[in-house]
């Protein structure tokens, strides 16, 4: 019973947090056009009668009852929508209550979430609404009774012979339902072809309808309005599938289920054929016949609907990471097995088969575990959107967002630890991105309204994050006065590349703002912002133009769980490099090194110097290959760092998983060392993986 109970919870936060994103999403969309779509309302109501239901079943009486409200709020719009006459001061208060109204519901869902009780108080939201809706009726005496009586549960009638013959258009199905509408609920052809789908969904395309262009034909709107919509059936047990259907639709006034009056009085006058004749026997037949496969074909289009209906299924995140835990160590497993001593020598070409094969099965398993857990990035990009217009509003900035490529696909885990990071740069850009006054953006030649672009897109193994803006920028003069008075400096001033001075703005304690805000000014933040990105293995980078805007970067790799690496030896220890930071490997003689003032050995590759980094002195490994001609260099990129890595040998390219450290190692600092994590290899020895970035960090503190 818990679990079927956790279940339902589960089911209904996921739901509830879909719907309330939705409606955020509509509402800021409509605030953008400063109106409502027909659309839109139908949405909105929509979206409040399914929270209101589902919450109501789960005895989350505070949301069911702020649902409700808003529910009847946006009957009283279908009824007669006003939204686009409104005021601009009305239209404000409007988005800002159902936008406040979003928000508690969202802090009540996610009270749920952590087991907590949630809110009892809620008198101040229903006096809200209610103090609109009469603002709304301005004078209407009648408005507020339609708007507490606007509960649109199917008030489901089931008659026999209600409809006059005159209004039922003439058909030989014996099976008729008859279906009204709620009044006022405007589109009624489209309704009426959303219930003919549904309908069909269940029981196939079997069944005729009228009117029949409904779908493209408004003008069978004041039919179906007048008369209703009906639908003809030829099988009586295709009537209670039927029925099932048109409850589950919205906008459904009442529907009766009418026996054919034509029929009734064919068998009334008895013109039955006394005497059949051959050939009427064979026509009598051959409905059967029609009927049968009729029936076949409809149980088969039903299944076929219901397959399709299940094709998507939500799944607890925890059992994603079960399932990617256990294909990783079918990955170690296997290349142990591959790879396992006992077979050296050995010359076995059908096991040398089925490994291959296996192999491949394998990367098939990884590969589909791994898209699994994609998501679109599109979630976090449009919480942005609401960020936007709530700081545009505070600070009397006009601001539109740009967002691109937000499917672009990531995995669960990677896009919710980035989601804090892009709200703290989102409002960084708004508060101090942004000009203050829209007189300078024009004296500096730009439009009136700012513009905040979001854009995701794949590099490889690799997904870019940028948010840039067309804002003031940043003065490196003023970052590096702010950083030598608080003591950030590591050497003179003068000695700072523009890119080492916007680096400064990712160190603790740094802000460029003199006064503290509600915003920013506090010194926290974008340190946070990176240690957040690097917690995933990610990189961020600043670049900005004074006058002219600031661009932050994101580099943040796909998964963190299976990575493509190459295997390298130093002495007796075995390393694992990721593949994407090696651009060349190569032997180099004793002629090609050179020394810089220091003594520090530099290579010449492509019309640049790279300093070597030899693996053995930097962790202090004993091996027998110092000699430059006998090791191997590997040209290794990472993020605007570039370096060539000595090391003894290749071992061979694998695929490894990631394994996270022991937590007693982090007293030890080792990840600044160079040190990501570590795998397991396949004759079952330990493989460090190291961290390009941070080993050149390391290697530059050893100098």
């Amino acid at each position: 019973m818990n679990n079927s109970m956790d279940s339902m919870i589960d089911m209904y936060l996921f739901e509830t947090n879909s719907l309330l994103e939705q409606l955020e999403n509509i509402m800021l969309e409509a605030e953008k056009a400063k109106s409502f779509s027909s659309e839109d309302i139908d949405e909105i109501f929509r979206i409040m009668h399914t929270i209101k239901g589902s919450s109501a079943m789960m005895e989350f009486d505070s949301i069911a009852k702020i649902a409700h409200r808003v529910e009847d709020l946006f009957f009283i719009f279908r009824q007669n929508n006003t939204t686009n006459s409104f005021s601009e001061p009305m239209r404000k208060e409007l988005f800002d209550l159902i936008l406040k109204t979003n928000d508690f519901m969202r802090t009540e869902v996610a009270k749920i979430e952590q087991n907590e009780p949630i809110s009892d108080n809620i008198d101040n939201f229903i006096s809200d609404i209610n103090t609109f809706i009469e603002k709304l009726n301005s004078g209407e005496t009648d408005a507020s009774d339609k708007a507490k009586n606007a509960n649109p549960d199917v008030k489901n009638t089931v008659t026999q012979n209600s409809t006059s013959l005159q209004s039922i258009p003439e058909t030989t199905a014996p099976y008729i339902i008859k279906i009204l509408f709620d009044d006022g609920c405007g589109m009624e052809h489209l309704r009426a072809f959303m219930v003919k789908n549904s309908v069909a969904e269940v029981i196939g395309n079997s069944f005729k309808f009228y009117p029949e262009d409904v779908e493209s034909n408004p003008d069978s709107c004041n039919y179906i309005i007048d008369n209703g919509f009906f639908i003809f059936l030829d099988d009586e047990s295709l009537v209670d599938s039927a029925i099932s259907a048109i409850k589950n639709s919205l906008n459904i006034a009442s529907f009766e289920i009418i026996p054919n009056p034509a029929l009734e009085v064919e068998q009334a006058q008895g013109t039955t054929p006394s005497a059949p004749s051959a050939e009427s026997t064979s026509s009598n037949v051959a409905p059967a016949q029609n009927k049968a496969v009729k029936a076949n074909n409809n149980s088969n289009s039903a299944a076929s609907t219901q397959q399709t209906k299940q094709s998507i299924i939500s799944v607890n995140l925890s059992k994603l990471d079960k399932l990617m835990a256990i294909v990783g160590e079918i990955v170690i497993t296997e290349s142990m097995v591959t790879s396992s001593p006992d077979l050296k020598g050995l010359k076995l070409d059908n096991f040398t088969k089925s490994a291959r094969q296996l192999r491949k099965l394998t990367d098939e398993l990884q590969d589909i575990a791994m898209s699994m857990r994609m998501v679109p990035i599109s979630g976090v990009f449009n919480k942005m959107n609401r960020i936007v217009r709530d700081m545009g509003q505070n600070l009397n900035k006009d601001v539109r967002l740009t967002i691109i490529g937000e499917n672009t696909e990531l995995d669960k885990t990677i896009v919710d630890s980035i989601n804090d990071p892009l709200i703290h740069i989102v409002r960084n850009s708004m508060d101090h991105g942004i000009e203050e006054r829209v007189e300078d953006r024009i004296a500096a030649g730009k439009e009136p309204q700012g513009e905040i672009i979001l854009e995701a897109k794949h590099t490889g193994s690799d997904i870019i994050i940028t948010i840039a803006d067309d804002g003031v920028g940043v003065d490196p003069e003023k970052v590096l006065a702010k950083a030598k008075r608080n003591g950030l400096l590591t050497k003179s001033e003068s000695e700072y590349t523009k890119r080492e001075t916007l680096a400064l703005l990712l160190a603790p304690g740094f802000s460029t703002n003199e006064t503290v805000t509600e915003y920013s000014g506090r010194g926290v933040g974008m340190d946070v912002v990176k240690q957040n990105i690097e917690k995933v293995g990610g990189i961020v980078s600043i670049e900005s133009e004074l006058g002219e805007g600031t661009c932050i970067t994101l580099k943040i790799p796909l998964t963190l769980a299976i990575v493509d690496g190459m295997e390298i030896a130093v002495g007796k220890s075995t390393f694992t490099m990721p593949i994407t930071n090696i651009r060349q490997s190569f032997k180099c003689s004793r002629e090609e090194i050179i020394l810089d003032s220091l003594g520090n050995e530099l290579i010449e590759r492509m019309g640049n110097y790279y300093s070597v980094v030899r693996l053995h002195d930097l962790y202090h490994i004993e091996t027998e290959v110092t000699d430059i001609e006998e090791g191997i260099l590997v040209w290794i990129e990472a993020s605007d760092k570039s370096y060539c890595l000595f090391v003894d040998s290749f071992i061979g390219e694998q695929q490894v998983v990631v394994k996270p450290l022991p937590t007693y190692l982090n007293s030890f600092n080792i990840k600044n060392s160079g040190v990501a994590g570590c795998t397991i290899l396949g004759d079952g020895n330990i493989s460090i993986i190291l961290d390009a970035l941070n080993l050149h960090t390391a290697f530059m503190n050893s100098l």
